[in-house]
């Protein structure tokens, strides 16, 4: 084979870093695999350990039984360490952005690997593993903290980008703007003053903060609450499987991609 696409992340993972982003996928997007013909998922530069895409793997057959998840890196030594980890449905195979699979995936995991890269080369390869999709498939791409308790991610279409998810532990953050170590690659950079990114953050705070009282009944009350009143000014949406108090219970606010859009 020619020689994978892409540069070697640093690897770290760990057990759950990933289940935040993992439960997402479950309910936005079960429905999506379970009525898929053979569906296929990537999990895209899985770093050191097998362990987040044997995760990824087990969550996705309790509602998807017919799955088969590929896990994908560009290290040789790192396959060869998950390869006795294989089983029916689940396998791990050499490559990089150019996807080394037998046809198009349903969904495709890419998390803590594009933010090594330019900004111009993570619009880059969005649009490289997008169009790599299956007719109706999703690219999930984000950055996760090292313990797992703060991450933001993408859901792309074959289309482009059409979600973004803050998700957070009640204790990882004093305020919602805490997440924007989080962002995706091609926003990073974009949480300046007159960048909409940053005037959502911004509200974000501004909501939390006025929801301070309902703190008296916990964290996870004042962010509910909060949640609420941003979606006052901001297209927050507000029934499942994207939206609703059983989504924001959990730490979770996703948006239509649209509304932070910095092109």
């Amino acid at each position: 084979m020619s020689k994978p696409l892409g540069a070697i992340t640093r690897g770290t993972t760990g057990y759950n870093r990933l289940r935040r982003c993992d439960r997402w996928i479950v309910a936005a997007h079960g429905r999506r695999l379970r009525a898929a013909d053979r569906p296929l998922v990537v999990d895209l530069g899985y770093g050191a350990s097998h362990t987040t895409t044997l995760e990824l793997f087990a969550r996705l057959r309790q509602v998807a039984p017919g799955v088969e998840v590929v896990g994908i890196e560009i290290d040789p030594a790192r396959v060869a360490l998950a390869k006795p980890y294989e089983r029916e449905g689940l396998s791990f195979a050499l490559g990089g952005f150019e996807l080394p699979v037998s046809r198009p995936p349903m969904l495709i995991r890419a998390f803590n690997v594009l933010r090594q890269y330019a900004e111009a080369d993570a619009w880059h390869y969005w649009d490289v593993l997008r169009r790599r999709l299956a007719p109706n498939g999703v690219l999930v791409e984000g950055t996760s903290s090292e313990n797992g308790r703060r991450a933001v991610w993408v859901g792309l279409s074959r289309g482009g980008p059409e979600t973004i998810t803050f998700s957070a532990r009640f204790d990882a953050f004093e305020r919602p703007s805490d997440l924007a170590d989080r962002l995706p690659k091609t926003l990073i950079h974009r949480n300046v003053p007159g960048e909409r990114i940053h005037a959502f953050l911004r509200d974000f705070d501004h909501a939390w903060a006025v929801c301070a009282p309902y703190g008296g009944h916990g964290v996870r009350q004042r962010w509910l609450a909060a949640v609420r009143v941003l979606a006052g000014a901001w297209p927050v949406p507000v029934r499942p499987p994207l939206g609703g108090p059983a989504r924001w219970r959990l730490g979770e606010l996703t948006l239509p991609w649209s509304a932070i859009d910095p092109r």
